[in-house]
């Protein structure tokens, strides 16, 4: 009953960022799953199969802010001449975070109202333009962030990432649900760490299930845009700030976020 309200509660017009012309968010149910890791490689994989666009990626998880240290950026960021945030911006990407604005060891202790402050300026106080494809990483869950940037901005996908674990599975199904209920269309469904590949035996092991998260797509009748494997260059590129589709391109890793990337852009309408 609440998420039916919801979704009557929706504004009748939602505004659009100034200069950008298309906005990915990628969500999760829950933390963990390698959703900002996802986030950071799409972009970029973005970016290699249209060259001649220009990506963005805005970090709204708030909380855990962990896009700049992935794309080896520092800020702090500053104003241009119409008092706009100027993004920073690595391996061709725009970006922007609250990670620029604080100190990298400092908890932010704010309340949902400051939070959801922050992030309408995160996205309409930012000089964005000119803008292909933004794509946002969400914080984990369904909460005030989620709805909020539901009820007010024009989103034109929503990619899920689960890993195929059981418990995952059911917070991934709860995310897509409620997108679902406040009209934002899902894409469809990544499944990340899907298997471990032993460089020493050359073994495959399903460490958190197998393909729990191409099920779920099935029953939800929605694609499985990319199958991510649990891997530990994809780890040590995004902790080192030279994310794997950037640092190998040429690698099977790499690889499969440009396969999901296009998989993406097939799925967005046309702009």
């Amino acid at each position: 009953m609440q998420q039916q309200k919801m979704a009557r509660g929706l504004p009748k017009k939602k505004q659009p960022i100034e200069g950008v012309k298309q906005v990915i968010v990628v969500a999760s149910g829950k933390g963990g799953v390698g959703k900002s890791t996802t986030a950071v490689n799409l972009a970029l994989g973005i970016k290699e199969v249209r060259k001649d666009k220009m990506v963005g990626v805005l970090d709204a998880d708030v909380y855990g802010p962990s896009i700049p240290r992935m794309l080896n950026l520092t800020g702090p960021a500053f104003l241009n001449e119409a008092k706009q945030i100027v993004p920073l911006s690595n391996y061709g990407i725009k970006c922007m975070s609250m990670g620029f604005m604080t100190d990298n060891n400092a908890p932010i202790v704010w309340r949902g109202l400051m939070v959801m402050s922050a992030i309408q300026n995160l996205l309409r106080q930012v000089a964005w333009a000119p803008l292909d494809y933004l794509v946002v990483d969400m914080p984990p869950g369904t909460g005030d962030t989620q709805l909020t940037l539901s009820q007010t901005l024009p989103i034109d996908g929503v990619v899920i990432v689960s890993t195929p674990q059981d418990i995952a599975l059911l917070d991934a199904r709860k995310g897509a649900e409620m997108f679902r209920k406040v009209e934002v269309p899902v894409l469809g469904l990544v499944q990340n760490m899907s298997v471990f590949h032993c460089p020493k035996c050359g073994h495959d092991t399903h460490i958190f299930g197998k393909d729990g998260t191409k099920s779920l797509a099935e029953e939800m009748q929605l694609e499985t845009l990319g199958d991510i494997p649990l891997d530990i260059d994809i780890r040590e590129t995004s902790d080192s700030g030279k994310p794997v589709v950037v640092s190998n391109p040429d690698g099977p890793q790499a690889k499969a976020y440009v396969d999901l990337a296009r998989r993406v852009l097939l799925k967005l309408p046309a702009s």
